[in-house]
């Protein structure tokens, strides 16, 4: 059975270009992001950890840490970081982790627990190393994405995602479509209109089942 949204995410130990790390304790009572790569010095990749470095106020202004991941040395990872300083304009301030093993990949199943890496590979030999898992305090997968290596991610919407999450978390209440910071909310299911009320204030009922309320900033 793979790693699924509310499962505990493995407590692993790792090397990274900045050194030693277990996992949980890296993390502590902070939000985390751990996003991951095929291989070291490949086109689509550069942009996307880029456009990480570029967004580290607002990761900070979240309390949120992001970690990359790629199945390169963390000799590998410092000269690469030079190319996407470079690129990005921005300091690659995270560290990223050495999976040189496989073994991150494979406990968050990333990869099948038999894969390994041939001589001579290229990233298609671990094209699936293209994820995006965030993940709260509580240490539990709070949302997976999966891209192929032909698209970059989207972290505008990794963004967007984590303040929905970040909203809705031990909250009864969810966020819809193309939602945005500021924006009205959905009230959960979990409470009736007038509880609703009694919490949050106005309420407004759209459907039976779907009920909206000012965004609680």
């Amino acid at each position: 059975m793979g790693l699924r949204i509310n499962d505990i995410v493995p407590n692993f130990t790792a090397e990274t270009d900045q050194g030693t790390i277990t996992f949980h304790d890296w993390i502590g009572d902070s939000w985390a992001i751990l996003f991951s790569h095929p291989k070291d010095f490949t086109p689509v990749c550069t942009t996307e950890f880029g456009a990480v470095a570029q967004l580290a106020d607002e990761w900070e202004k979240r309390n949120t840490k992001v970690i990359g991941l790629s199945v390169d040395s963390a000799e590998e990872h410092v000269k690469w970081k030079s190319d996407i300083e470079g690129y990005a304009g921005a300091k690659a301030g995270f560290p990223i982790i050495a999976d040189e093993s496989l073994e991150v990949s494979k406990q968050f199943d990333m990869l099948p627990a038999e894969a390994y890496l041939p001589d001579g590979r290229t990233a298609a030999d671990s094209a699936s190393v293209r994820s995006v898992f965030i993940i709260s305090p509580d240490k539990k997968v709070q949302l997976i994405m999966t891209y192929p290596m032909s698209v970059g991610r989207n972290f505008a919407e990794v963004l967007r995602a984590l303040d929905g999450l970040q909203k809705t978390y031990g909250v009864p209440l969810a966020t819809g479509a193309n939602w945005t910071p500021g924006q009205d909310v959905i009230v959960a299911l979990t409470l009736s209109t007038e509880d609703a009320k009694a919490k949050f204030g106005d309420v407004d009922v759209k459907l039976p089942y779907l009920r909206t309320t000012a965004d609680p900033a």
